[in-house]
Order: C-alpha cells, then structure tokens, then sequence
C-alpha cells in the first residue's frame, strides 16, 4: 500500500513536470477580462457589464437598447470603450409639412402718352400667387432643435397689377379721316376723327405685333396673342373694337408669323398662314400654306378651308412666305425669296402658285431670309415689289447688293424697273385713287430708299414718294442730319383729311407715331414714349 501510494505520487509529479515543460514552450494565454458601460437612453440610465474591447454598438446590443438612424450617439457605434466609458443615445425624428404661402402681387405703373397729363386707367388687376412650401422639422429627444424649406412648388403664378398713367405730352393735334390703330405697350389703341382722340380697344398686354389688322369695315381687329403654352408661339383673335359690347374671339389659330388679314368684300372671314415651332433661330420652320377660317359674333368659329398646302416655299423656303389681297378679294399675291406670283381663288381649292417674277434669292449668311415687299396698285392691275438685280464683281448673284423698286403688270407686258438702287426693304405702298381734273384715275406710291444701298439689310432708310410711273420724286422723311427711319411698310390715310393738302402718311419713328403730308411735305409727332410697335389705317 506505502508502495503504490509512493509510485502514484511519482507518477503524478513527473505528469505535472511534463505539463511545466509543455507550458513553457507555448506563448503565454491572457485571460479576458470584463468592463463596466453606462448607458443613457429612452430618459433612463443603466450599467451593463461588457467584455473589454467591445464597440459602442456592441454594448447597446448587449443591454438591448435600439439604435436607427437619424438617431445619434455619442460616442460613435465603432469606438472601442474602456471601463467606466458613458453611452448616450439622442432620439432624432423628423416631421414634413406642407404649407400653403401667399404671394403678393406686384403693381406696376406703365405711363403712356396716350391718356391726358395725371389720368389713370386699370389696365389688369392683381391677383396674388400661391405657392407650397414643404418644411423639415428636426426634433431631438422630442426637443425641436430646427426647422428649415426643403421644397417650394408654385401653384400659381401672381398676375402683376398694371395701371396705366396718363402722360401726354401736348403735341401738336391735327385731323385725320377713318380709324388709325397702333400697338403699345401690348396692347391696342384707336385714333379717330383727330390725333388727341384716343382710346385703348385691348388691355391683355400680351400682343405680339405679328399679326395687327383692322377690317375693311373698320369695326374689328385682328391681332395675335403671345402663347403660354409648351411648343406654341402664339395664338390668333379678333375684336370689336366699336360699339357697347365687348366681344373677343380665339379663331383657333396657332403660330401665326407671316401673315393673317380679313378677306375682302366678305364678312368676318380671316385667311392665314402658318409656321412650326423650332428650338433653333429662328424658332420656326414655315408651313407656306394658306388657310381660311369664318366666325360670328356669338364666337362660333368654323373649321378652317386649306387653299394651299404646306409646300417647301422655295429657296430658303423655312423662312416663309408672305400674302396680299388684291382689292377685289379674288386674288393673292404671293412673296418668296425666290420671286412673286398670284394664286386666283376662283379657281378650285386646290389652288396652285402661278409666278410672275422670278427673283434671285438673297443670301444673308444668318439665320434670316430675305422677302420683298409686296403691294397690289389700287386698280388691282398692278404689283409694286422689289427685285434683286445682279451686281458686278460679286462673288456670287446670290450676294448681290443690289435692288430695284419695280412694278409687275398683270395684264400683259414686262416688268418696270421704276427705281434703281432702293436698298431690299423699300415696301412700295400706292396710295388710294386720286382723279385728276382730266378724269384719270391716278394715284402715287410711297417707299423706302436706303442711306446706303449697298449695305441696306443693316442701313436706315427716308421715305419717298413718286407718281406711279416712277417720276417726281420727292424725300419727305427725315430731314436734312436727321437719322433714317427703320424699314416697315407705311400706311396711307384712307382719304384727303381737313386742313391737309394731300394724304397722310403714317410711319413709326424711333418707335413713335408720326404724320407726314405727302403733298406739303409738313411732318407731326403724334407719341413720344417711344413704346409703339405696330400700325393699321383704314
């Protein structure tokens, strides 16, 4: 028994030798020890027991407590505590609300010497705007601790109140016979019976001077509105602009540019062309049709007759062509860059384009082409335009600089070649039927002649008049220094009025109406604001 009681304690020692020896050859293991972490959360604080080189985030999963964002910690998730190390969580929520703002509307003054010194007139009420105004609330522990805009929709746009203050200017009055109407400012006035006697006919403030013309019979108007709409340039209306009530109609027209009139010898019946809007200058792509639309006066509008179908137009046909009726209403006269034509509406619908003066096109190196202007002579036999003559020494006949008033006669013959070197804007106008003592029916013709004719897309111009066989001529406008006039078709006074000895002449002069008598040569500035863009004279 001694015995194995001493062989077992031999046993044993030389076991725990033998665990010695093994344990002095293996690195030396550390036991991980535990660390204590306060934890503030929720309003409530606790102590848990974590093993040391735990994370934030491993404590608060260790005791439980949650963590989303927008919530906030301090310290971050991933720093490594110590022992003692304090945790707070801060609970961030978030609120949206939408609320409903209110803006103001501007009042605008606009003065305007067409109303007398100090009077004013309302020309479009105010109406305020909305707009909704989305804000972010940020709360901390249910403590706001901010508050800001993260998104404005406007709802509606404020109408600014435009009123209209009387300014003018006591220039000199003088008599006039029918019904002259300009544009101002957008919007339309009247003249009649004597230049102080104006009245405003249409107040929108969004006409666009493409389209401004009165009716034969002087009661209506016709004018294009600028568009609001996505792909739309404008839109076409009409008038009436005499009598108590007040009657506005949308023809149903759209993208009007080049032209739009009133059929002659026809009630309220209005032909037009039209054009496709383009992102590109110059923000069109020309249709060169021709259509024509009846409405009545309780604004029924009939759909609208195709005459001539959109067609290419010619040489640098997307720049358009232009209309004239001829004074019987039968006929149009066409314009293009490539030469002038008629198309006769008594023949069928489909009516087809018949030249009568090839033109060489003019080519402006821009984006802009060149059409001449075009009137028919009062005895409907006639047409007055403008060529394009060929020039020595030009790199190309399409540079030419050269152009010529000429008049095309349409019942057999040559054209005339009444004035060399007029410059590519001269609008040749007749003027109404005057008989002579003689019992002939004659009649003169009114144009521009550029200060430069060899420049003249950029040049400015003075205004003349000729008898309608080219000769007498005499410069009415400006005088002798004075600046030129800009390029624009002017308009004969309809008839012979008090106190002058021959028609008016009515033209824009750095955006003034001005008067001119075209026997006595005496001129008259009739505004001085400088706001008028457009004219008609019936």
């Amino acid at each position: 028994m001694r015995y194995l009681t001493r062989n077992l304690f031999l046993t044993c020692a030389g076991i725990l030798t033998a665990c010695l020896v093994l344990v002095g050859c293996s690195a030396p293991q550390v036991t991980q020890s535990a660390i204590l972490v306060r934890i503030t959360a929720d309003g409530s604080t606790g102590e848990i027991s974590v093993p040391a080189g735990s994370t934030a985030q491993d404590a608060l999963d260790a005791a439980g407590v949650s963590f989303e964002n927008p919530d906030r910690s301090d310290p971050p998730l991933y720093t490594v505590l110590e022992n003692g190390s304090e945790i707070t969580i801060v609970r961030v929520t978030e609120e949206f609300n939408v609320e409903e703002v209110v803006i103001p509307f501007e009042k605008q003054i606009v003065r305007n010497e067409s109303l007398p010194e100090g009077e004013t007139r309302l020309i479009q009420p105010g109406v305020n705007g909305l707009h909704e105004v989305t804000i972010r609330r940020v709360f901390e522990d249910n403590v706001e601790v901010s508050a800001g805009q993260v998104k404005t929709v406007i709802i509606r746009e404020p109408v600014p109140e435009i009123v209209m203050v009387g300014s003018q200017v006591p220039f000199q009055q003088v008599d006039i016979t029918g019904r002259l109407a300009y544009l101002s400012a957008g919007n339309a006035w009247v003249i009649e019976n004597n230049t102080g006697n104006r009245r405003p006919v249409i107040t929108t403030g969004d006409l666009d001077g493409q389209v401004f013309k009165l009716s034969p019979d002087r009661e209506w108007l016709l004018f294009t509105r600028r568009s609001e709409e996505l792909g739309q340039i404008n839109t076409l209306w009409a008038a009436k602009i005499v009598g108590d009530d007040e009657i506005l109609i949308d023809l149903q027209a759209r993208n009007i540019i080049h032209f739009a009139d009133w059929v002659p010898n026809s009630t309220l019946r209005v032909a037009y062309s039209t054009v496709e809007p383009r992102e590109t200058a110059p923000g069109w792509q020309a249709n060169n049709d021709l259509q024509f639309v009846s409405f009545s006066t309780s604004g029924w509008v009939a759909k609208p007759g195709m005459v001539l179908d959109s067609n290419a137009g010619g040489i640098y046909g997307w720049w358009g062509m232009s209309f004239s009726f001829a004074p019987d209403g039968l006929r149009l006269a066409y314009a293009r860059p490539d030469g002038i034509g008629v198309i006769d509406l008594r023949e069928d619908l489909d009516a087809f384009l018949r030249p009568i003066l090839d033109i060489q096109a003019y080519n402006t190196k821009s984006d802009w082409a060149w059409v001449p202007g075009l009137s028919w002579s009062p005895t409907g036999n006639i047409l007055f335009s403008v060529n394009h003559a060929a020039a020595a020494g030009a790199a190309s006949p399409e540079e030419s600089p050269n152009f010529d008033l000429t008049a095309v006669p349409l019942e057999g013959g040559s054209p005339i070649h009444l004035v060399a070197g007029t410059g590519m804007f001269a609008y040749p106008v007749p003027s109404p039927i005057e008989v002579r003592e003689s019992g002939e029916l004659a009649y003169q013709i009114a144009f521009l002649q550029a200060f430069f004719p060899t420049q003249s897309d950029t040049s400015r111009y003075r205004l003349v008049v000729m008898d309608r066989d080219g000769s007498n001529h005499r410069l009415l406008f400006p005088g002798e220094g004075q600046p030129g006039i800009e390029p624009q078709a002017v308009l004969w006074s309809p008839d012979v009025a008090q106190g002058a000895s021959g028609y008016w002449i009515a033209f824009l002069y750095q955006g003034n109406l001005w008067l001119v008598d075209s026997a006595s040569g005496a001129s008259f500035q009739l505004s001085g604001d400088g706001l008028i863009d457009r004219l008609d004279w019936r």
